[in-house]
């Protein structure tokens, strides 16, 4: 197995005499996509996803896409990345177009849920968006990477420009929600749920 194959979470199979289209995603995004094939019956879809901590390292973005592409390009006539922008400052549309493959338009997984246009028309610069992953691996991608457990006492100086924590559900579960709201305590932020759904990661699959 190759280091590419060590990075990359398989969750997918190519069905047999033909070449269907590949998805190459974000980790983060695995449930919802996985989701979406199966309400669809989107067979033909099949996903490869890069590590979701990359959530916290974008840098590591683009070097990962441009060697699963190179890895998987002999094996379909399309593939499609599921990343918006997600702090590559550009770097990742610029690669896609390099490389000949397109991605979903937008700045981060939370405008693309809500809908690209809804969520600039918001323009909610004090709010912290968590989405149903977020909800339940908020220790492991936010809470312990700031060093919160050892020194709680750095909320104010992390957390003191936002007003308001948002989670953007895609799903109707009391579980989550009810996380989602210890989380906002936990933060000392107020709280809204927005129930999103998929938005338009939904309708970029459906193109395909």
């Amino acid at each position: 197995m190759s280091d590419l194959d060590d990075r990359l979470t398989e969750t997918g199979l190519a069905a047999k005499g033909d070449k269907p289209v590949l998805l190459l995603a974000c980790g983060a995004l695995a449930h919802e996509i996985l989701a979406l094939r199966t309400l669809n019956g989107w067979t033909h879809l099949d996903l490869q996803c890069l590590p979701a901590i990359y959530h916290n390292h974008p840098e590591r973005i683009v070097p990962g896409i441009r060697a699963a592409v190179a890895a998987h390009r002999g094996h379909y006539d399309q593939i499609f990345v599921v990343y918006a922008d997600c702090g590559t400052g550009g770097q990742l549309q610029a690669a896609c177009a390099e490389l000949g493959v397109s991605m979903i338009a937008g700045p981060h997984c939370y405008s693309f849920f809500e809908g690209n246009a809804a969520f600039e028309a918001r323009d909610e610069m004090t709010a912290f968006y968590l989405t149903d992953f977020l909800v339940r691996q908020f220790d492991a991608f936010v809470w312990r990477p700031l060093g919160l457990d050892r020194h709680p006492d750095l909320r104010d100086m992390y957390f003191g420009n936002y007003e308001k924590l948002v989670y953007q559900a895609q799903t109707e579960n009391a579980e989550l929600t009810e996380k989602a709201e210890e989380i906002a305590d936990r933060m000392g932020l107020a709280f809204e749920r927005r129930y999103t759904g998929y938005g338009d990661l939904a309708e970029a699959l459906r193109q395909l």
